[in-house]
């Protein structure tokens, strides 16, 4: 049987991925004039023209200021993103607060709230009354789409929650509710999905294909992104490491923030402090063992996905930084045989938010350009 060949793009899409480029390019290069879009683009002058005033009269753009007092007309006209043209906001699920941020086209924060809540609120109402406080702060009256970050596992079929341990009241059919009360599109992904995008487009992880994220704290989770493509498993139960068997108990057993406490104090460590304050005030000794831990885990990750990087995450992650990443890859090392480097996060912050605004601008520019 002969191959068929994909025919030539029709003009319709190729003004629509000119454009999405253009856009992309005033996103992160910042204002620009004609000349300097056809120099980073390769595009003709006629079609770099045509797109701009295309953009410009969708109200994607705008002329914001001028490149030099000593050059006049259209060639000297810088344009911009019109930032305010639309909004969307990301959710953070967290044991005993919902966060909620709202931000503009470039992702500026122009808005957040918290909302307390305990295991037996409301899903739908909590969320709610956190992207609504979000929105009143940024004197928001519309959002375009919104992103929560939650724990547990979402399911890649219906993109609903399916199973959320220390959530009893979140369950299945959470995603029609919110849809319903927010009245816009709402996506779940879950939260350390969100920020291993958010380090593979903004920290340790740009330009890198492959890799598997390991976020270290109260709970134990991990995001697998493989050939520049997170990895959700069947039912999205990919990167679920705290059931990871080890030894005669779990993952989470072993390293979770219980049991680093618990370490913690053996080794003398005062832990009123919490989490990230015995990382910091750790031994020697402490982070030796810590670290003998962890890698009994990430061991057992990379001889099975031989990812190339792990990033160590999560409150233990980046407080333990680079002490605790290079112990940790010693350790993998004395127990298999693949070549993996081990890095600690960079994006700070909240990571999870930082993912969740990611994904809802990604949606909106797919609307706005169709998919990158």
């Amino acid at each position: 049987m002969g191959s068929e060949r994909e025919g030539p793009a029709s003009p319709a899409l190729v003004r629509q991925l000119n454009d999405r480029k253009a856009f992309d390019l005033l996103l992160s290069r910042g204002p620009l004039t004609r000349p300097q879009l056809r120099s980073l683009t390769g595009l003709s002058r006629p079609t770099v023209g045509d797109l701009v005033d295309r953009m410009e009269a969708a109200g994607l753009v705008a002329v914001v200021g001028e490149s030099g007092t000593d050059r006049r007309g259209p060639n000297a006209a810088l344009y911009g993103v019109v930032a305010d043209r639309a909004f969307v906001a990301g959710v953070e699920v967290r044991p005993r607060v919902v966060l909620a941020v709202v931000s503009d086209v470039t992702g500026r924060t122009v808005g957040s709230a918290q909302v307390p809540f305990d295991a037996s609120s409301s899903p739908v109402e909590v969320v709610h009354a956190a992207v609504v406080a979000a929105s009143a702060s940024a004197s928001v009256s519309a959002l375009r789409t919104v992103v929560v970050g939650t724990p547990g596992l979402v399911d890649p079929s219906t993109g609903d929650l399916s199973f959320a341990a220390f959530l009893p009241t979140w369950h299945a059919n959470l995603l029609p509710g919110l849809r319903s009360r927010l009245d816009v599109p709402v996506l779940l992904e879950n939260e350390v999905n969100l920020v291993g995008l958010a380090e593979h487009r903004l920290g340790a992880m740009m330009g890198r294909s492959s890799f598997a994220l390991l976020s270290l704290g109260s709970g134990i989770g991990m995001a697998v992104v493989l050939g520049g493509q997170l990895y959700r498993g069947a039912s999205g139960g990919a990167g679920e490491t705290a059931y990871l068997p080890v030894g005669t108990g779990t993952f989470q057993e072993l390293v979770g923030g219980a049991s680093v406490l618990a370490l913690a104090r053996a080794h003398g460590v005062d832990s009123s402090g919490g989490l990230e304050g015995v990382v910091i005030a750790g031994s020697e000794a402490f982070l030796d063992e810590l670290a003998d831990r962890v890698a009994v885990g990430v061991a057992g990750i990379c001889s099975i996905l031989d990812p190339g990087t792990v990033v160590l995450a999560g409150t233990v992650g980046r407080a333990g930084g680079t002490a605790l990443a290079s112990r940790v890859a010693t350790g993998v090392a004395e127990r298999v045989p693949l070549p993996t480097e081990v890095v600690a996060g960079t994006v700070s912050g909240a990571p999870v938010l930082r993912g969740a605004v990611l994904v809802a601008l990604d949606l909106l520019h797919a609307e706005t350009f169709g998919p990158a």
